[in-house]
């Protein structure tokens, strides 16, 4: 995934409005509010290009992870002395654990199924700190998913103009994306296509992928987007 699409990432989400410095200032509220571990050691799962680092690292001593090579890249570029890893959500192992451990604009829904899920916030949770928050922003729920919507998003810049269109389509619990790309710049014009595939996850498989990690967990309704955010944490040591 986003091979021939990560270098468009940015742009085109700049487009739709989305607000990282505001995103980022609502993690550190939450982090004040539920982090109890002591420390400011945070990892990004599923970083992208890191935006979000780049305005958190004053804050928080960052890592990030991800499992594209392409996003890793502008992110190294973006954070040059942030450690980044190349990794799956489902079953990294860093060696060491963090105070905070951020997965934001629905990358967990990339689990492709329940069991997946649970995993993930398994190894999130060997990954924390006593005391310390986990922040997950999920995908859209199942009762919200529109199939048939059409999207599409749209950049003009004076050097690059792309399209991206896609229609929403559902296979069981799971929404499909089958983005189509246009590119316009001064090499020319191309097109290619890149498929998501993200789980619908229902708020108790949510809840319950919290409790099996052996975490308490709150919801927050507007999150950090106007997603929703699902709040992680476990108790300090006494």
């Amino acid at each position: 995934m986003y091979s021939q699409s990560s270098k468009y990432y940015d742009a085109l989400y700049a487009s739709l409005g989305k607000d990282y410095a505001a995103e980022a200032h609502r993690i550190e509220q939450i982090v004040a509010e539920r982090c109890r571990s002591g420390g400011t050691e945070l990892l990004d799962v599923a970083c992208g290009t890191g935006k979000h680092i780049e305005l958190l690292r004053d804050r928080f001593t960052c890592e990030g992870l991800d499992v594209s090579r392409s996003m890793i890249e502008i992110a190294q570029l973006r954070n040059p002395d942030v450690p980044l890893h190349l990794g799956d959500m489902i079953g990294f192992n860093l060696a060491k654990r963090f105070d905070v451990i951020i997965c934001m604009f629905g990358a967990i829904a990339y689990a492709p199924n329940v069991q997946r899920l649970d995993q993930t916030l398994q190894t999130f949770a060997r990954h924390l700190k006593p005391g310390g928050a986990i922040l997950v922003e999920p995908w859209v729920r199942p009762e919200d998913w529109k199939d048939g919507a059409v999207h599409a998003l749209f950049v003009d810049q004076p050097e690059l103009k792309v399209a991206r269109m896609s229609v929403s389509r559902r296979d069981a619990n799971v929404s499909v994306l089958h983005f189509h790309y246009m590119v316009a710049s001064r090499d020319g014009i191309r097109t290619f296509t890149e498929p998501h595939r993200l789980t619908l996850f229902t708020e108790d498989e949510y809840r319950n992928a919290f409790r099996k990690a052996g975490l308490f967990v709150e919801y927050e309704e507007q999150g950090v987007w106007g997603r929703g955010l699902y709040v992680g944490f476990s108790r300090a040591e006494s």
